[in-house]
This record gives C-alpha cells, structure tokens and sequence, in this order.
C-alpha cells in the first residue's frame, strides 16, 4: 500500500489515494495501525482521497485512534495540495466534500508551487443542540464546566466538529495533560469535543494549545484555530482577524463579514513509501 505523509503545522497525516481504485479497507482499523508512531508510519489520523458526486474530490479522515471526526482544517490544506500537485483536480479554487460539508479553498501558486492554502471553513454553529452540547443557554458563551475539582468558563462552538474553548491567563502553569481528556470526554459533549485552551496576547494574537477529541495533544487544529478565533470575539476579547499561535506554527483566521470564516496556512511534504503489512 503506497502512501504519502504530510503536515500543517505539525499535525500530522498519512495520506492514501484512492481516488480512481477501488479499495475494500477497514480504515478504521487501518488508521490505528498506520498511525502507531512505533509500529507504524507516525500519524494524527489518515486521510483517504476519494471520489465524489456533490465536488471535486471527498475527503475521509479517520484519527489515530479509529474515530472520523466530521473535518480537519489542517487535513484539509494538506489535502487541496496533494490533490493539485497529483493532477486529480485542477480547479482552483476547488471544492471538497467532507462530513461537514463541501468547502471551498483558495491555492496560492507561485511558480507552479502551491505557497500556501486558504480554506472557507463555512459559518460557526452555535446552537447547543448542533455543536452539540447538553443543557445550555445559546449561544454557549462564557458558560461554567466543572471538571476535576476545577471550575472553568468556557465556549461551545461547532465548525463541522465540536470545541470547547477556555480562556487562561497563563498556558505555562496549566495541567494541559490531565484536563484535556477529561474534558474531551465531559458528560456535557454526547459526541465527546475537541478542547482549545487560549491565551490572549492582543486584539490581533493569540495562543492555543488543543487537546484533540481522538487524538490528544497535536501541535495545531484548524478547525480548533477557526472555533477559537470565534470564541474570542463572541467574548470580545479579540478583533474578527488574527494570527494564531500554536506549537506547531502560526495559522491566519478571519471571521468574515459573510459569516464564513476563512483560515490560511501551510501545507507540507514529508516523505512518501509504501507500508508492508506483516
């Protein structure tokens, strides 16, 4: 089985194109194994290139764990890429089914290389019954969690997938490793949620650190980077466009006029082989 690994800011993929070939794979099975960063190629989650009705080209990402979660920001960029680089489309801008939606992205090409990705990542939800979270006001702004003994003021908002983001004063002092799962698996978020720890720098800069529901600790989320940036300005804590930091690298999110929010950033190359199952 051949592959090709990339990543956006660090958030990591194995890429398997079956576009034009019929593939009859257990991917979630598949992604458990691939994604063993000792027995395996080293990944977040996989991403399958296939066919589509409703666009140019469907996206299925599956998390290292087994889980599909419904997008992946940084997945995506990665995806629009590979699939311009490799001829499968040649739209662009082109459009991308997932189980969010179809999305529209934006290629920046300098010299016949793809400089970077600019995705519409559609309008934030914020209903509670859509994000979807349990027994809250709408919209989930600024509401109280208890977790751990802990009392926290967060936000809900759904990009396709679900976040809870928590605004702190000081990301160095907090217990990142012991909150995250716990609160990715709170009794308020059925369907489990990704969790955005914030910390404001100015009206156009912030600091995330992202627990990902299926994945744990990555070095960036887009879709986290997209909620986040929503969460602040519904706290009016930021403007609608500003650059944020994660430890993998720097993401550019504006909250449009439109409603849409638009996240730009990189897409990268690491390596490509072929995986021989034992």
């Amino acid at each position: 089985m051949k592959f090709i690994k990339m990543h956006g800011l660090g958030n990591d993929f194995v890429f398997l194109d079956h576009f034009s070939i019929a593939a009859d794979e257990d991917y979630s099975e598949l992604a458990k194994k691939l994604c063993h960063r000792q027995f395996g190629i080293g990944g977040d989650g996989i991403i399958v290139i296939l066919p589509s009705q409703v666009a140019d080209a469907r996206m299925r990402i599956i998390n290292s764990d087994g889980s599909e979660p419904e997008m992946c920001g940084n997945g995506i960029r990665c995806f629009a890429r590979y699939v311009y680089d490799q001829g499968i489309v040649t739209q662009n801008p082109m459009r991308v089914e997932t189980l969010a939606g179809v999305m529209t992205i934006q290629l920046t090409i300098k010299g016949a290389q793809v400089q970077g990705v600019r995705v519409d990542m559609g309008e934030p939800i914020l209903r509670a019954d859509l994000i979807p979270v349990l027994g809250q006001g709408e919209p989930v702004v600024g509401k109280t969690l208890e977790v751990l003994g802990e009392t926290f003021q967060y936000t809900a908002v759904s990009m396709g997938n679900p976040h809870c983001i928590i605004f702190v004063k000081d990301l160095a002092t907090l217990d990142f490793e012991r909150l995250g799962p716990a609160i990715e698996k709170h009794s308020l978020f059925p369907r489990k949620t990704n969790v955005e720890f914030i910390e404001i720098n100015s009206a156009q800069e912030m600091t995330m650190k992202v627990w990902e529901r299926g994945a744990g600790p990555t070095l960036a989320c887009g879709t986290g980077a997209c909620a986040s940036a929503v969460a602040a300005v519904l706290n009016e804590k930021t403007e609608r466009t500003v650059t944020i930091h994660l430890p993998g690298g720097d993401l550019f999110i504006e909250w449009g006029l439109d409603n849409h929010v638009y996240m730009t950033g990189p897409a990268t190359y690491v390596f490509k082989g072929e995986w021989l199952e034992s």
